[in-house]
C-alpha cells in the first residue's frame, strides 16, 4: 500500500473508533440521565362539603402535603360529599377501591363498625392533646389499624376540631326533661345518649343541616364550634347555641386509605402520606383554636346568638347516661371491649396529670 492509501486508511479508522467512542458515550450518558418520576394519581373522597371551612379545607390541605412532601410522585384529587360518592357511603368506596383515600369521621361507621367510634369522640372522654397522646403514644392507634384490618383499610388521624360545642337550640334546655322528644342532630355515642335522655338522634351529613333545622325535620343540632357553625349559617335557623360539647371533648378527624393502594407504594412514599397526615393532624386544631373565638364573637355580637351553658344538673345527668351507654356498647362487641379499655386506662391515667398541669393552670390564669 502507497503512503497516502496508508495515511487515508489509518484516518478513516481512527474515525471510525473516535465514532464508537462518542457513540458509547452517548448512550452512558443517556442511560444515566435521570428518569422523569411516574406520578401516582389518588382520589380522596370526603363527607365533607367541598372547600368547607376547617373541615373541607382540611382534607384539600392534606392532599396538598401529600403532593409537596412526594415532589409530586403522588397527586391527590379531593372530592367533596356527593361529587363521586355520597358522603356517608366512603367508607365503602374506599374500601371497594373506588377511591384510595377517605376524610371524615370514624364515628359516621358505627354501623359496619361498633368499635370505629372511639376513634372519633367518646362523651366525656379525651380531649384533643389527650386523644393524640392516647393514639401516637398509648397504643390507640395499632388499635385503630386492627379495627380497620378487616376491611382492607388503613387509619390514620388527620385533624381534630378540639372541645366542639353544645349544640344549636331553638329553646331553652334547663333540665334533662327538655331533651325528651327533641329530635337532634347528634352521631356516635353522644346520640346513644341523647336516645337514653328521651331524645331522637338523627345522622346526617354537614350538609343536610341547615335544611333540616329549616324545614322543622329536626328540632336541633351539634356541628363543630363556632368557625364552622357561622360558616354553615346555623345562627339563621336556631336560636340557642349551648356549650360545652359534653359529647366530642376532643374530635378526631381520619384519613383512611385502601390498604393495596398502600402497601403498593415505595417505602419512602409510604412515610409521606403517614408524616403528611401528622402535619395536617397538628394543622388544624391549630386553625380551629385560632379562630373559634373571633367567630363565636360575631355570632353573639353581629348576630344576636344566645350563648348558653348546660346547667350543672344536665351535665351531670348526661355523664351517668354516658357511663351506661358506653358500657352497654362496649359489652356488645369484643374488639370494642378490647379497644375500650386501653382508652379508658389511658383516660384514667392521664387525667392525674391532666389536673395537675392543665386544668391547675387555666384555673391560675383566669385568678
Amino acid at each position: 500500500m502507497e503512503r497516502r492509501e496508508l495515511v487515508k486508511a489509518l484516518g478513516l479508522g481512527a474515525l471510525a473508533a473516535g465514532g464508537l467512542v462518542a457513540c458509547g458515550d452517548n448512550e452512558m450518558l443517556a442511560s444515566n440521565k435521570p428518569k422523569k418520576p411516574v406520578t401516582i394519581d389518588w382520589k380522596m373522597v370526603t363527607t365533607w362539603p367541598k372547600n368547607f371551612p376547617g373541615l373541607g379545607t382540611g382534607a384539600n390541605y392534606l392532599a396538598q402535603l401529600i403532593g409537596e412532601m412526594s415532589g409530586g410522585r403522588i397527586k391527590v384529587k379531593v372530592y367533596g360529599a356527593k361529587e363521586l360518592v355520597g358522603a356517608l357511603e366512603i367508607f365503602d368506596a374506599v374500601a371497594g377501591g373506588t377511591a384510595q383515600m377517605g376524610h371524615g369521621a370514624s364515628y359516621y361507621w358505627k354501623e359496619q363498625v361498633p368499635a370505629a367510634q372511639f376513634f372519633s369522640a367518646v362523651p366525656f372522654g379525651l380531649t384533643a392533646q389527650e386523644m393524640n397522646a392516647w393514639l401516637y403514644h398509648g397504643g390507640g392507634m395499632e388499635l385503630w389499624r386492627e379495627v380497620y384490618e378487616p376491611h382492607g383499610l388503613i387509619p390514620m388521624a388527620a385533624g381534630n376540631t378540639g372541645v366542639q360545642m353544645g349544640g344549636w337550640f331553638n329553646k331553652e334546655i334547663n333540665s334533662i326533661e327538655d331533651l325528651q322528644g327533641l329530635k337532634m342532630r347528634i352521631p356516635g355515642l353522644g346520640g346513644e345518649v341523647l336516645r337514653r335522655a328521651g331524645g331522637t338522634p338523627v345522622l346526617l351529613p354537614g350538609g343536610e343541616i341547615f335544611p333540616s333545622l329549616q324545614s322543622g325535620a329536626i328540632d336541633a343540632s351539634e356541628w363543630v364550634g363556632p368557625y364552622n357553625d357561622l360558616a354553615f349559617g346555623l345562627h339563621k335557623v336556631a336560636k340557642y347555641y349551648y356549650y360545652p360539647g359534653w359529647h366530642e371533648p376532643g374530635t378526631t378527624m381520619e384519613t383512611f386509605i385502601n390498604k393495596a393502594a398502600f402497601e403498593a407504594l415505595p417505602e419512602d412514599l409510604q412515610a409521606v402520606v403517614r408524616a403528611a397526615c401528622r402535619v395536617a393532624n397538628q394543622d388544624m386544631l391549630a386553625g380551629f383554636v385560632a379562630k373559634n373565638n373571633a367567630a363565636l364573637q360575631q355570632l353573639v355580637n353581629d348576630h344576636q346568638v344566645e350563648l348558653r351553658k348546660f346547667p350543672d344538673e344536665v351535665l351531670l345527668r348526661l355523664k351517668q347516661l354516658s357511663d351506661e351507654v358506653v358500657r352497654e356498647e362496649v359489652a356488645k362487641d369484643p374488639l370494642s371491649t378490647k379497644v375500650y379499655k386501653s382508652f379508658s386506662k389511658f383516660r384514667s391515667q392521664v387525667g392525674e396529670w391532666q389536673s395537675l398541669s392543665e386544668l391547675a393552670y387555666l384555673k391560675a390564669r383566669e385568678l
